[in-house]
């Protein structure tokens, strides 16, 4: 067995040159991938994704797994690595293709996630070429000083780093089909028709998704307000929406507006930190550009009650009435708001590229485009989980003192409904007093309805559906208890 120094690949001057320029590709990956993750929390100007941004970490935690991978055995050249390298490059061209031909795609990955992406794919490609010039290098090099090459000849220390990187070659392979598979998934769902509009707001970085029914607002002669939703935690779609529609067809209201918060259904994700106060300014934004100009009755749900209260205090007097469903008061966004909670929700993001939950549940469970983007499985979407975060991250702070404010200049003498949970005024006493201290919200409540055994989604129930629509047409015509 040769064991001369100078047969070692690491004692060649080119191979050190390669060694070199792939660390070198090795730190800029390292800080690419740091940018990424702080641009998640706090983003950089230039630099916002309208997309989640956790597929751009993604593929830069990827190309910085495989650089490693290469350093690790740079000096112990193998025809299986270097296949491995390649076949990841060629797995990894696809979602570089779905984002150059894909409009929704590329609109939200931007360039720094075809940056990310195609880095990717060049460190891949990079790393087979390496591998094939070390084992080139070392076979002229054992010509020159032997009279011939021996590239079968290695010690069982040399096998067991090829063994190792292979597994670790394979598990990247892994991922990169898992990120591809996802990726082609976002595709498929981007095709889903969008009802309403998407506006441009907060500069044009960013649209949200506002929807109006054709409705007009004119009942017996007489103009009345429009209703506009705000969801709590899931999409409005999946929750409110058959509450709104029946209310339209019943005749209990005329019309009714709802849009998805940044990150939410068919809305993009709007630049980190993200507060009640920015939801409320780009909503206004849209509802002025859609020329939105009426009177409202706002109605809302959990943690969607504090977005509402603030663009209620903003709007002023084009505020008829004020319908809180199960609301979240602004002195337990604390639940939201946990260290813990954001620590999780930035992990299940990071992770969500993956399509651990969603690739299964397509193929197996038959979960359709409408599922995965406003749906039963919409919180299993990256923009989805972006938002959430953006949400914690600031809620029992900028959230809070912003709705504290709201409060403050809330105009008094608006009619307000308040619509519990029985079921969590029994088992939540806490949450019992901050119902009740909402009650005083503006000076003018026409009533307070607890519907007994109900779940915080109160419309669940039979009788929590009836309620909300008897409420919302006591407040879009201007009726008493």
């Amino acid at each position: 067995m040769l064991t001369s120094p100078q047969l070692r690949p690491e004692n060649l001057i080119s191979v050190q040159i390669l060694r070199a320029v792939t660390l070198f590709f090795l730190i800029v990956a390292f800080f690419w991938l740091m940018l990424l993750w702080v641009s998640v929390f706090v983003t950089p100007p230039g630099f916002y994704f309208r997309g989640s941004g956790f597929f751009p970490c993604s593929f830069a935690a990827l190309a910085l797994g495989l650089l490693i991978v290469g350093l690790l055995f740079f000096s112990e050249p193998s025809k299986v690595i270097r296949i491995s390298f390649i076949a990841i490059a060629v797995i990894l061209a696809i979602p570089l293709i779905l984002i150059l031909i894909v409009p929704q795609l590329r609109v939200e990955e931007g360039w720094l996630g075809l940056a990310s992406v195609g880095w990717a794919v060049f460190i891949s490609i990079w790393l087979a070429v390496t591998d094939e010039l070390v084992r080139v290098f070392k076979d002229h090099q054992e010509e020159r000083l032997l009279g011939q090459a021996e590239p079968d000849r290695r010690t069982a220390k040399e096998w067991g780093a090829v063994l190792m990187s292979t597994i670790i070659q394979i598990i990247l392979g892994l991922v990169a089909v898992m990120l591809t598979a996802s990726m082609c998934l976002r595709a498929r769902d981007a095709s889903l028709p969008v009802p309403g509009q998407k506006y441009y707001v907060d500069g044009d970085k960013y649209r949200i998704h506002l929807f109006c029914s054709a409705n007009s607002t004119y009942t017996n002669g007489t103009n009345v307000p429009t209703v506009l939703f705000e969801a709590g935690y899931d999409t409005f779609e999946s929750t409110l929406y058959t509450v709104a529609e029946n209310a339209v067809r019943n005749g209990s209201i005329a019309r009714y507006c709802f849009a998805d918060r940044p990150g939410i259904a068919f809305s993009e994700n709007a630049p980190s930190p993200f507060s009640a106060g920015s939801a409320a300014s780009v909503l206004s934004d849209a509802l002025a550009q859609a020329g939105e100009n009426g009177t409202w009755v706002l109605a809302s749900t959990g943690v969607g009650s504090v977005y509402n209260r603030v663009l209620s205090a903003r709007l002023g007097n084009r505020v008829k009435g004020l319908l809180l469903i199960e609301p979240l008061h602004e002195d337990l966004l604390h639940r939201i708001g946990s260290t813990d909670k954001s620590f999780f929700l930035w992990l299940q993001g990071i992770l969500s590229p993956l399509g651990i939950e969603s690739v299964p549940s397509a193929i197996f469970r038959g979960r359709t485009r409408q599922d995965r983007v406003f749906g039963r499985a919409a919180a299993e979407d990256g923009r989805f989980i972006k938002a959430k975060l953006q949400e914690s991250l600031v809620a029992n702070s900028l959230t809070k003192d912003e709705v504290i404010a709201a409060r403050n200049i809330q105009n008094k003498g608006t009619p307000l409904v308040l619509i519990s949970s029985g079921k969590n005024m029994e088992e939540d006493r806490e949450w019992e007093k901050m119902q009740k201290d909402l009650t005083d919200l503006t000076g003018n409540l026409l009533s307070w309805d607890i519907v007994d055994k109900a779940p915080s989604e109160v419309w669940k129930t039979l009788e929590g559906r009836e309620i909300i629509e008897k409420r919302l047409k006591m407040l879009v015509h201007g009726l008493t208890v």
